[in-house]
């Protein structure tokens, strides 16, 4: 019925080549695509005012132009319109650059109705680049005299071009079917679909604007929790073999540990070995900030996993973190009578042989990789534990892969040094169980942390250096791997040259970065914890899992490239031993959000007030958006919206219960099917 929306945007009228090139910048290809790019603000110039009653800021008048002039200034190479308006009360002067056109358009004595920003210049009232449109009888406005859509825009492309293109398809919005169920639209707050999309293009008042968002908000965030509770129904619904709690192996596991467990490190375990003893396959996880024993407690449930007969995989997204996992766990295993095997992509062919073949003989034993331990040859005699450490760096459909290698649905446990608001929670991770680990182990000492101007990194070098004459390490993280001309941040290779030469010469400096093989990142990594570097210049590919308690400061250039979670997680790389540390974050940018964040990183060492700061400055797309679970697409959602939020997972629950497996509605159950990949922790 509404092929129309699959129609490619070059087959609209106004639409050309180069417009469909721009178009498609914005992700927009065909119409249907249009009417869901919706506008990112809007301004409001729906109240006309007499000239004589204006005051400086955003304006709307009706009047006559009484001159209108079009001439090139050739030493500023642009061509200027210049315009006098008056409505009988005052007169305004207006100015536009390279729009030559505009003269003919709106010639003297010609009725129009003006929009924009009002300035008082040599003392007169004037308006640089307003919107203007001719109002002869009959006519309507689209970019004057209402409120009027601003849209998300690239170069060549703005909001005035694309509301002429939504424009004639208004009459086509109006008969768009509802999106959402009988069940779910029976409440009488949200307005039908079709009158959603064309209120939020052209909106008729403030008032049916806000329920009109409210509406389109609701569907987007009713999708995505309806995804989630999907897939926890069908993890629900399978059968797995139950790990019995055993009381004696975890009495052995908290002996063998050479200091005490927190309370909150132990609740965890509990809450994972309660779900292991089902028959149903745990879906937990387990979130923790920086620091705060995550891998503790996700090795005392291998353990209980092991003693129960069972083999567990451990992965992870970095060989470097696989390996040091190995030298970590293995001793702690040895001494209660369990093995380690080690799957990477790349490792000798002796050590690769040996690994597979104590994962085939089915001996109880904990298996440490990469994504290596999806290959075909990977075979598990008997898995009964799936730990993926750092989740939201593996692609969809990671977790799926290394279940069905199992031979059944093994158990389930995430984890994440980014806490996860309580609204994510909820919707993005709705689907799985969740354990958090709210406090660090004791003697873990505050990083302190400073902004430092970039002029002033002289001073932030100095202090590094008496933390390395101290015995102390120190890292350098840049955002780039080599100079770029457009980007204009710092690099980890021509910072390695520049300060061996500068303020660093003399010291022993690595340097690390996502481009070097995974030997020479092991060879760094090894040299640097053994003590045999003094400073190492790095991207944040140390961002997961680098473990050296001696070193104690970190300066981060190019700060503002950054989210909070990131530079938090970059911070927990120092901190970790008993001195004092210390993080100097240098922004080139001075921007509003750059502030907030460096201001938020100085006050806090709190990750899970962090990460509420960074999801109210970034939003949830760009923090668990493209990168790690395809897009969360949500346009005009607010995720903090407590209130929202509660009716939405109400009405999810409710339309859940009532319809079972949605047979009825085939293509609600075909959008549920494409979001499961966003709300899927793999």
């Amino acid at each position: 019925m509404h092929d129309w929306l699959q129609r490619p945007v070059g087959s609209l009228k106004g639409v050309g080549e180069e417009m469909a090139k721009k178009l498609a910048r914005l992700g927009i290809y065909t119409a249907g695509d249009l009417v869901n790019h919706f506008p990112r603000r809007y301004d409001d110039f729906s109240q006309i005012i007499p000239i004589r009653s204006m005051r400086p800021g955003k304006v709307t008048f009706k009047g006559e132009v009484e001159r209108v002039v079009g001439r090139y200034a050739r030493a500023r190479k642009l061509h200027i319109t210049e315009a006098i308006i008056s409505d009988g009360t005052g007169t305004v002067k207006a100015v536009w650059f390279n729009q030559p056109y505009l003269a003919k358009t709106i010639p003297t004595g010609t009725p129009v109705m003006v929009s924009g920003e009002l300035k008082f210049k040599n003392n007169d009232l004037a308006m640089q680049s307003p919107a203007i449109e001719r109002t002869e009888a009959g006519t309507d406005t689209r970019d004057t005299a209402r409120i009027v859509s601003i849209y998300s825009e690239t170069q060549g492309l703005s909001s005035k071009q694309l509301r002429a293109l939504i424009q004639p398809l208004m009459p086509l919005i109006a008969t768009l079917e509802e999106t959402l169920p009988p069940e779910v639209t029976s409440d009488p707050k949200l307005m039908p679909y079709a009158m959603a999309m064309a209120e939020i293009h052209v909106p008729t008042s403030a008032g049916t604007l806000e329920v009109a968002r409210r509406r389109l908000a609701f569907e987007e965030l009713w999708y995505l929790m309806l995804a989630s509770l999907v897939i926890k129904h069908e993890i629900k619904t399978e059968k797995t073999t139950p790990v019995p709690f055993e009381v004696e192996a975890a009495k052995a596991f908290v002996d063998a540990l050479e200091f005490e467990m927190t309370p909150a490190q132990k609740q965890a375990a509990w809450e994972i070995f309660q779900d292991m003893n089902h028959d149903q396959p745990m879906n937990r996880l387990l979130e923790g900030d920086v620091g705060s024993g995550k891998t503790v407690v996700a090795t005392m449930a291998a353990t209980m996993a092991m003693a129960g007969g069972f083999q567990t995989s451990l992965m992870v997204p970095t060989e470097i973190l696989a390996r040091q996992h190995e030298v970590n766990i293995t001793p702690l295993l040895e001494k209660l009578g369990y093995q380690t095997a080690l799957i990477l992509g790349k490792q000798t062919a002796a050590e690769r042989k040996a690994a597979l073949a104590k994962i085939a003989s089915g001996e109880p034993l904990l298996v440490i990789g990469t994504q290596a331990l999806l290959g075909d040859k990977v075979e598990f005699a008997n898995l009964g534990l799936v730990i993926i450490d750092e989740q939201h760096r593996f692609g969809v459909g990671q977790r799926q892969n290394l279940k069905a290698k199992s031979g059944r649905l093994p158990h389930l446990l995430s984890m994440t040094a980014t806490p996860i608001p309580r609204t994510l929670q909820l919707t993005v991770y709705g689907d799985l169980d969740i354990s958090i680990i709210d406090s660090l182990p004791p003697g873990r000492l505050p990083i302190k942390t400073q902004a430092v101007e970039a002029g002033k990194r002289e001073e932030a070098y100095a202090f590094i250096n008496t933390q390395l004459d101290e015995g102390r390490q120190a890292f350098v993280v840049c955002p780039l791997i080599e100079d770029s001309d457009t980007l204009g941040a710092r690099s980890v290779t021509a910072e390695v040259e520049r300060l061996s030469k500068g303020a660093f010469k003399g010291r022993r400096i690595g340097l690390l970065h996502g481009r070097l093989s995974a030997e020479e990142k092991q060879a760094v990594m090894s040299r640097f914890a053994a003590g045999e570097l003094d400073l190492l210049v790095a991207t944040s590919v140390i961002e997961v899992g680098i473990d050296v308690p001696n070193a104690s400061v970190m300066l981060i250039e190019g700060a503002e490239r950054f989210g909070l979670a990131a530079l938090h997680q970059l911070r927990g790389r120092i901190g970790r031993g008993e001195h004092a540390s210390y993080c100097f974050l240098v922004a080139e940018s001075k921007g509003a959000a750059t502030i907030e964040r460096i201001k938020a990183l100085e006050k806090s060492q709190d990750g899970f007030r962090l990460a509420q700061i960074d999801l109210e400055i970034r939003g949830p797309g760009q923090i668990y958006g493209r990168a790690q679970h395809g897009t969360l697409d949500l346009q005009l959602a607010d995720i903090g919206d407590a209130k929202l939020l509660a009716e939405v997972r109400n009405a999810a629950i409710r339309f859940l219960n009532n319809s079972g497996d949605m047979t009825r509605y085939p293509k609600v159950a075909a959008r549920v099917n494409r979001l499961k990949a966003v709300t899927s922790l793999d």
